[in-house]
C-alpha cells in the first residue's frame, strides 16, 4: 500500500486500515518510524469528507511545526492555529492547537458539531505532573463519535491504556505497537580517557582506572619527597581525576562521518556557551563551499527581515561555520531560523535543550547527551528511560543513515552511579504511563455549572486514575477472598479469640488488605469534594452550591486560577492603567532566572502596585490553594518592567537595556507577553457587561499584538 508516494510499513498500513474503518487507534512506535504519516492520513480523510479535524500537541514548537506542514499540504485557508498566545483562522476545518485549548473548548461547551477526528500527539504526556490531567479530560469529554488517534514513541503500557480508553468511550480502541526502529541505534560512551567506546569496553577501562585509583589512595610510606599537601603523587592524582571531558573533545571524536549531531545540554546557558566556545575553537567552517554560499544567502535574507541587532557579527560567523544553539528563551525569529537552517542541512552541530526532543521532526546522524540528569524545576534528577529515548530517538535519519549514533559524555568518576541507569536505558524499556489526574479549580466550577452531581462523579470516576485504582482494588479483592477462604479452612471466624500466632498474622493481613481495597477507587472523587469544599470555605461557592462572584470569575480563568480571581475581586483590574495592568499580568505568567540581572528597580506607582499584588499573592486564599494543588504560584515583580515597556510600544531590542543575562531571554519575554495577552483575554470575558473595562482590555490586547508577538516561531 502506498500513501503520498511512499510505500507504507506494515504497522502504518494496519493503523490506516483501522482509521479508514472509523475506529480510534493508539500507536506506539519509535521516533523516526513514520507515525506522523498516519496522522496525515486522518487529517486528509477528514478534510476530504468536509469535516473538521483537530491536531493537538503538548508543546508550542511542535504545534507551530505541524501548522506550517499542514499549510503546505492543504493550503493556508484550510489550516488554523490556536495556541492561547496565537490565534490564526480559528474557523478553519483543520485546527492545530495545544491540548489545553481543546480541553477548554470541550469543557465550556464550544460547538464542535462538525468535528470528525482528533490527533493527540505525544499522548504519553498524560502522566505529566503539571499538565497530564488535561489529556485525561480531553479523552473523557470527547464524544464517542469523534475518532481519536493517539501517537507516542514511549507508551509502554499501550494495551492497558487502550482498555481504559475503550471503557471510557464504550467502543473498542485499536492498538498498534511497532518496537523496531527504522534506523537502529548504536550507543557509545565518550571520555578523554577512552575516546569513543562501546559500553563493555568502557567498563573494562573504568575497572582498570578504579583499580589504579584504589592503589593511588593507599596510605603512602612517610618520605621527605611527599611532604606538603600530599606531595607530587597526590597532586598528579587530583589533576587526573578532576579533569572533565570537554564538549570540544567530543567534537573532535565526531567530526566528519558522525555529523550532523545534536548535543543535548540541560540549561540555556550551556547551550549558548558551548556553541560559542566551539565556534571560537573550530577555526574554519564545517560547511563545504556550496553550503557556505547557501548559508550566506539565507542569512542575508534573515538579516534584512530581523535586522543586525538580532543577528550580530558573532552569531553570523557562528552560523557560517555550521554551528548553532537552540532553546526556549531564544529570540522567536532566531529560533525559527535555526530550525529552518537545520532542516536545510546547513547546521552540522546544534547545541540544544530538551525542547528539541519533543516531537519536532529534526533528526541527526548522532545525538550526544552531556549528562544523564536533568533539572525539572525543583531539582536535578536522573533521566527517565522515556526521556533518554526521546533524545536518543533523534539519532539516525531514515533513508540516509544505516545506523544512528548515541554518545553519552561520561567521565570515570561519574560512571559508578550511572551504570545501573545506563543498563536500563540500553534495555529500552520505558516506564508505563501513569495517571496524574488532578482537576483544576476552573474545571471544577465549569463541571458544577454544566452537570449534575452524579454526572460529575461519573466523569471523575472514568478517569485513568480511578480506573487503575479500581483494577488494583479488584486484584487486592481477589487476594482478600483467597486469604479469607484459607483462614476459614483453618477454623478462623471474625469473632474467634484463641488463635494461633500464625492465624493471627493472617487475620491482620486480611484486615490490611480490606482497608487497601476500600480506599483506592474513591480517591479522585474525594479530591474533587475536598476542592469543592475549599471553594465554599473561601466564599466562591455558596453553601447550597450556587455561584458567588468568585466562582463566576473563576469559570473564565485557566492561568493562575485563584491568584487571578483574587486580583479581579480586589478591583485592581478596573483601577490600573493599561500598561501597569499588562506589567502585572506578565509578572504572573513568566519568571526570570536568577542569573538575569535587572538594571533598574520598580519606582513610584509601579512599586506600590507590586506591593498590593504581592499581598494578594501571599494572602491566605492563594497560599491555601497553592498547598492544595501542590503547584507553585507564579509571581515575579521584575517582569512588570518588561510588560509595561512592551505595552508602551518599546521594541524588543530596546528591552535589552533593562537587563543583563548570560543567555538570550528575548524568546522567553515574547512567550511571556503572549501568555499575558492570553490571560488578558480570559479576564476580558468577565467584563462583557462592563463596556468601559471590556473595551480597555480589548485595546490593550491590540496594542501588545505586534512585532515578535505575532510571529509563528
Amino acid at each position: 500500500m502506498e500513501y503520498c508516494g511512499l510505500t507504507l510499513d506494515s504497522f502504518q498500513e494496519a493503523a490506516i486500515g483501522f482509521l479508514d474503518e472509523g475506529s480510534s487507534v493508539l500507536v506506539s512506535a519509535p521516533t523516526g518510524t513514520g507515525k506522523t504519516l498516519i496522522a496525515d492520513f486522518l487529517v486528509e480523510k477528514a478534510l476530504k469528507s468536509g469535516k473538521q479535524v483537530i491536531y493537538t500537541a503538548p508543546v508550542k514548537a511542535l504545534s507551530n511545526q505541524k501548522y506550517r506542514d499542514y499549510c503546505r499540504l492543504h493550503g493556508e485557508n484550510n489550516v488554523g492555529l490556536v495556541t492561547g498566545d496565537l490565534v490564526i483562522r480559528r474557523d478553519a476545518p483543520c485546527l492545530v492547537m495545544t491540548t489545553e485549548i481543546l480541553r477548554n473548548m470541550l469543557l465550556t461547551g464550544d460547538p464542535l458539531g462538525g468535528l470528525a477526528a482528533v490527533v493527540l500527539d505525544e499522548i504519553h504526556f498524560l502522566d505529566d505532573r503539571e499538565r497530564g490531567t488535561v489529556w485525561e479530560e480531553v479523552l473523557i469529554y470527547l464524544p464517542p463519535s469523534v475518532q481519536i488517534l493517539g501517537l507516542s514513541a514511549t507508551l509502554a503500557n499501550l494495551e492497558e491504556f487502550a482498555d481504559w480508553l475503550s471503557a471510557v468511550r464504550g467502543t473498542r480502541v485499536e492498538t498498534i505497537r511497532h518496537p523496531e526502529r527504522s534506523v537502529p541505534l548504536h550507543v557509545m560512551l565518550a571520555s578523554h580517557s577512552t575516546g569513543l567506546a562501546e559500553p563493555k569496553a568502557y567498563e573494562e577501562a573504568w575497572r582498570s582506572w578504579r583499580k589504579r585509583e584504589n592503589q593511588d589512595t593507599r596510605p603512602a610510606k612517610k618520605s621527605h619527597r611527599h611532604r606538603g599537601k600530599g606531595g607530587r603523587r597526590h597532586q598528579q592524582h587530583s589533576q587526573r581525576r578532576g579533569r572533565p571531558t570537554r564538549h570540544t573533545q567530543i567534537f573532535e571524536m565526531l567530526r566528519g562521518d558522525m555529523m550532523p549531531y545534536l548535543y543535548f545540554v540541560f540549561s540555556r546557558r550551556s547551550a549558548e556557551a558551548c556553541a560559542r566556545g566551539l565556534g571560537q575553537r573550530a577555526g574554519r567552517s564545517l560547511l563545504d563551499k556550496k553550503r557556505q554560499e547557501q548559508m550566506r544567502l539565507r542569512l542575508r535574507e534573515a538579516m534584512d527581515a530581523v535586522g543586525p541587532e538580532v543577528i550580530d557579527d558573532e552569531l553570523y560567523d557562528l552560523y557560517m561555520k555550521g554551528i548553532a544553539f537552540h532553546h526556549a528563551g531564544l529570540h522567536v525569529q532566531l529560533k525559527a531560523l535555526v530550525e529552518e537552517l537545520y532542516e536545510s542541512k546547513l547546521i552540522d552541530v546544534l547545541y540544544t535543550t530538551s525542547t528539541f526532543a519533543l516531537g519536532i521532526n529534526m533528526p541527526a546522524r548522532t545525538v550526544v547527551l552531556d549528562a544523564l540528569e536533568k533539572y525539572d524545576g525543583r531539582g536535578t534528577r536522573p533521566l527517565t528511560v522515556r526521556e533518554f529515548m526521546q533524545k536518543a530517538g533523534r539519532a539516525g535519519r531514515r533513508g540516509m543513515d544505516t545506523v544512528g549514533y548515541v554518545v553519552v559524555r561520561m567521565d570515570f568518576d561519574k560512571f559508578s552511579e550511572a551504570r545501573t541507569r545506563l543498563g536500563r536505558y540500553l534495555d529500552d524499556e520505558p516506564e508505563g504511563v501513569d495517571s496524574s489526574f488532578n482537576l483544576s479549580f476552573n474545571s471544577i466550577v465549569n463541571l458544577l455549572e454544566r452537570l449534575e452531581k452524579e454526572q460529575i462523579r461519573d466523569m471523575v470516576e472514568r478517569s485513568f486514575l480511578s480506573w487503575r485504582l479500581q483494577r488494583k482494588a479488584e486484584g487486592i479483592g481477589e487476594r482478600v477472598d483467597a486469604l479469607e477462604a484459607s483462614l476459614k479452612e483453618e477454623g478462623w471466624t471474625p469473632d474467634a479469640k484463641d488463635l494461633s500466632p500464625a492465624i493471627r498474622r493472617k487475620a491482620r493481613e486480611l484486615r490490611r488488605l480490606r482497608r487497601r481495597a476500600s480506599k483506592g477507587p474513591g480517591r479522585a472523587w474525594a479530591d474533587f469534594l475536598h476542592r469543592r469544599q475549599f471553594l465554599k470555605e473561601i466564599g466562591y461557592l455558596a453553601e447550597d452550591g450556587s455561584f458567588n462572584a468568585g466562582a463566576r470569575i473563576l469559570r473564565h480563568i485557566q492561568i493562575e486560577e485563584i491568584f487571578t480571581t483574587e486580583l479581579v475581586l480586589s478591583g485592581l483590574v478596573e483601577e490600573l492603567p493599561s500598561d501597569l495592568l499588562f506589567g502585572v499580568l506578565c509578572a504572573m505568567t513568566n519568571d526570570l532566572a536568577p542569573t538575569v540581572r535587572i538594571g533598574q528597580r520598580l519606582q513610584g506607582e509601579a512599586r506600590n502596585v507590586a506591593k498590593q499584588v504581592n499581598a494578594i499573592r501571599f494572602g491566605d486564599t492563594v497560599l491555601q490553594a497553592e498547598r492544595l494543588m501542590d503547584n507553585e504560584v507564579n509571581w515575579d515583580p521584575n517582569l512588570m518592567l518588561f510588560g509595561r515597556a512592551w505595552a508602551n510600544g518599546q521594541a524588543l531590542v530596546e528591552l535589552g537595556n533593562l537587563y543583563d543575562s548570560p543567555t538570550d531571554i528575548s524568546g522567553q519575554l515574547i512567550s511571556g507577553f503572549r501568555r499575558a495577552k492570553d490571560l488578558a483575554s480570559q479576564i476580558r470575558h468577565i467584563y462583557r457587561e462592563d463596556d468601559e473595562t471590556f473595551d480597555r482590555l480589548s485595546e490593550l490586547m491590540r496594542s501588545v499584538s505586534r512585532d515578535e508577538v505575532e510571529v509563528v516561531d
